[in-house]
């Protein structure tokens, strides 16, 4: 199977209802002990391609997981039920998600296209090619690597401060500056 990128993924409505659908599903097998796992070859072949994605969950408008990948590397439907499996039991930052959570939880998924590197001459040159609301970006500087998907401009709107916070991600100093830094952006296709 080919890679896909958002822009090829023209997911429809009920197919993306299906995503947000077994996300839940994931995370409520999670809650009884158990683990989802989907009949790839039962989903509609847009499904069944394989898909890069991040499942974020939301409480109260708060962060309570997010766990993705940025390389498409399984079929979708997998990838999607993995991700929100990981994303309520084993993001580190947070403890498992609670039966009482799951009530309340907002589910978002996103979709990643195929991330391209972007060409700079200077940090300048770079914050001027960002695109606010629109770019993930992934950076990576040796053994330092972090991104941000395009929703993380809601909170920071600023492209230097976008920038200065996913060096801090990443393990570097905000301040941090070199020519071998190297930074790919990426969209996503929203489904929440």
């Amino acid at each position: 199977m080919v890679p896909m990128s958002s822009t090829d993924a023209n997911l429809s409505e009920d197919q993306k209802q299906l995503l947000l659908d077994l996300a839940r599903d994931s995370i409520y097998e999670g809650l009884a002990g158990g683990r989802l796992m989907p009949q790839v070859q039962e989903y509609p072949p847009a499904l069944q391609e394989h898909g890069a994605s991040f499942v974020t969950l939301n409480i109260h408008e708060r962060l309570r997981g997010c766990i993705g990948t940025l390389e498409a590397y399984q079929p979708l439907v997998l990838d999607v039920v993995e991700h929100a499996y990981a994303a309520a039991f084993r993001d580190p930052r947070f403890p498992r998600l609670t039966q009482q959570e799951y009530e309340l939880v907002d589910v978002h998924i996103s979709l990643l296209g195929k991330p391209q590197e972007i060409h700079y001459s200077s940090e300048a040159d770079l914050i001027g090619q960002l695109r606010p609301g629109t770019d993930g970006l992934i950076l990576e500087e040796g053994s330092y690597r972090g991104t941000f998907l395009p929703s993380v401009w809601e909170s920071l709107q600023n492209p230097e401060d976008f920038l200065r916070q996913l060096k801090r991600k990443a393990g570097l100093p905000m301040n941090y500056w070199s020519e071998t830094i190297i930074i790919k952006r990426y969209t996503t296709e929203s489904i929440s």
